[in-house]
């Protein structure tokens, strides 16, 4: 017996070339794709946007529509990318159920392989950086309008709308709200004030008010959620915002920033009010006495230094001793 007689462990080609594992011969003919599946996908997808337009041109995805037309703005930027965030996610993952269907294992033969797709490998680099790059485009723009400010201490807009200056102090715990133009000054601590919600600015609807933002002690951060803005009040920093209220309503506001014992409860309310309401408030203002001191210091109605703050306690539990019967 020698190797030219003795049984190879390994298969021999077959000499027969119509033989499957013959040199050259036909493989078996793979099922044709499954075309539907693709037109499936494709169509949800397109379908997907116009769906979504159909119900609402800007989804709201539980957020505040805004209201001012810089909080507009941002909920429209924050609506944009939360779509486009649900068409690509539902996209990727009707791709991932179609490849799950489509090349699911139908035998025990190999599958065909393959080591690169040029055109697809340039469509999943190109396509994220076009996405990127549009969604950094509608930011940046949305960031320019809700940050533009008329000239400090303009009284018209460029297109002829009054100006409002309001210059908004916060302090350990609570705010101010000076109205140099009107001799007006609001004040107050904790949870005082209407509804219990601290101290309340008025402004009018319809006409721009410019926020003159400036902390007393330590960082403050003013926030109204219905207007979908915060900003931070920074000591020895003055930070300037316009406002344009669109709805008279009153918005309740609150302190962002972590700044002491009674942090929780620097509440404030913004009520937004006509043009001639707000004039009459102003002017009712100031025959209560609630104006600004002489040389623009400080409103007269701030609460002194040494007054004592008291928070709100909750209820002691009740008793669990029972009496004697």
């Amino acid at each position: 017996m020698n190797a030219f007689t003795h049984a190879s462990p390994y298969p021999v080609a077959s000499a027969d070339p119509e033989a499957p594992d013959a040199p050259g011969a036909a493989r078996p003919s793979r099922p044709a794709p499954r075309r539907r599946w693709s037109r499936w996908a494709t169509g949800v997808a397109l379908a997907a946007p116009l769906v979504l337009a159909g119900c609402n041109a800007y989804p709201s995805y539980g957020a505040h529509s805004g209201a001012t037309s810089q909080g507009q703005d941002t909920f429209k930027l924050y609506s944009g990318m939360m779509t486009t965030g649900v068409i690509i996610g539902g996209l990727v993952a009707l791709l991932i159920l179609w490849t799950l269907l489509r090349y699911r294992r139908r035998s025990e033969e190999m599958p065909r392989q393959f080591h690169e797709n040029i055109p697809i490998e340039i469509a999943y680099t190109l396509v994220p950086i076009v996405i990127v790059a549009f969604l950094f485009i509608f930011t940046v723009l949305t960031e320019n309008n809700v940050d533009a400010v008329v000239p400090v201490n303009a009284t018209v807009t460029a297109t002829g709308n009054p100006v409002v200056h309001v210059t908004v102090t916060a302090f350990q715990w609570g705010w101010r709200f000076n109205y140099p133009d009107l001799n007006v000054g609001i004040a107050g601590e904790t949870t005082n004030g209407p509804d219990n919600h601290g101290p309340q600015m008025v402004v009018p609807v319809g006409e721009t008010v410019q926020i003159r933002l400036v902390s007393n002690d330590v960082i403050h951060g003013f926030y109204v959620p219905a207007f979908n803005f915060q900003r931070q009040a920074l000591p020895g920093v003055t930070n300037f915002f316009d406002l344009d209220v669109l709805h008279a309503g009153t918005y309740d506001g609150q302190c962002t920033e972590i700044c002491g014992l009674y942090h929780t409860e620097m509440l404030f309310s913004v009520r937004a009010v006509s043009p001639s309401a707000f004039a009459a408030w102003a002017g009712s203002e100031v025959q209560a006495g609630h104006t600004l001191q002489l040389g623009g210091v400080p409103a007269s109605n701030v609460p002194p230094l040494e007054t004592h703050l008291t928070p709100s306690i909750p209820s002691p539990p009740l008793s669990t001793t029972k009496g004697s019967s």
